[in-house]
């Protein structure tokens, strides 16, 4: 039976009491609007108890984002959760987060991945995303923790974080879970009507093919033609990226292990993806 907890000293009486028990302990950071993406983090969540959190953080939506039409499926998200075996779900307020106000609260960046790619578009995004998951940690205090590798860069700064701040606590990232037709899971996709949706998979496609495995390394070029297919598509790109896959600097032409990035607008919905590539 899994237990819904909401607040702070609760959930630490349940943490304290699995710890006396020696039971290791495994956090699934969300904002609920489940599907079988998340889901996948709580299956391969290897852990004695998993606890999923649901908030939707307003510290990590910007001006005219859509923070207050973000779905909020909670009695769905309950009935997924237990189905996977989840142990606790921890449902805080804003205020039991935030109990000073956003304004005054302290916060976490992590200097120069925040500020590129998707950062680069959405200024103070990274800030509340490693700001809300820093005291995640701080409150769970999990051996483990998993991130989806659909958000590559969100992925990489909570490495990063948790790195450098000595947190002993092991950040897994775990592949992307995708639609038949190649679409990654997300729960903005629900904003793309019949005919977009028709088109989204072309962004997963898109960069599935620019082949850098054949030994092409005009970056710049392969982006640039990435973009025009994409726009010709119907997308508006942000933009499409070949990185460094461990730190997201740009490739030179020595390195072996490498990442894809893209965003791009499609109606309301801005979608994301990526592909590992090593040679």
């Amino acid at each position: 039976m899994m237990k819904i907890i909401s607040t702070i000293p609760d959930l630490r009486a349940q943490i304290n009491e699995w710890r006396s028990q020696k039971k290791t302990i495994a956090l699934v950071p969300t904002m609920g609007n489940l599907h079988a993406g998340h889901l996948s983090l709580v299956e391969q969540a290897v852990a004695d108890r998993v606890v999923v959190s649901i908030f939707v953080n307003p510290l990590q939506f910007g001006v005219g984002e859509d923070y207050q039409t973000y779905p909020r499926t909670f009695e769905a998200d309950c009935e997924k959760l237990e189905k996977v075996g989840t142990h606790l779900l921890f449902t805080p307020s804003m205020t039991e987060l935030y109990p000073a106000g956003m304004e005054a609260t302290s916060y976490v960046t992590v200097p120069k991945l925040s500020n590129i790619l998707c950062g680069a578009s959405r200024p103070g995004h990274f800030k509340g995303v490693a700001t809300v998951v820093n005291i995640l940690l701080n409150i769970v205090q999990p051996d483990k923790a998993l991130f989806g590798e659909k958000d590559y860069q969100q992925l990489m700064i909570i490495k990063r974080m948790v790195a450098d701040l000595f947190m002993p606590i092991e950040i897994i990232g775990v592949p992307i879970v995708r639609e038949a037709d190649g679409l990654a899971m997300s729960s903005r996709n629900q904003y793309l009507n019949a005919e977009q949706r028709a088109i989204a998979p072309a962004l997963w496609k898109t960069i599935d093919k620019m082949r850098l495995e054949s030994g092409e390394r005009n970056y710049t070029s392969l982006e640039n033609q990435a973009m025009q297919v994409l726009a010709e598509a119907g997308f508006k790109p942000d933009y499409v990226a070949v990185r460094q896959a461990q730190t997201l600097e740009l490739p030179t032409a020595a390195d072996k292990n490498l990442v894809i990035l893209a965003a791009a607008w499609l109606g309301k919905a801005r979608l994301i993806d990526n592909k590992i590539v090593s040679f």
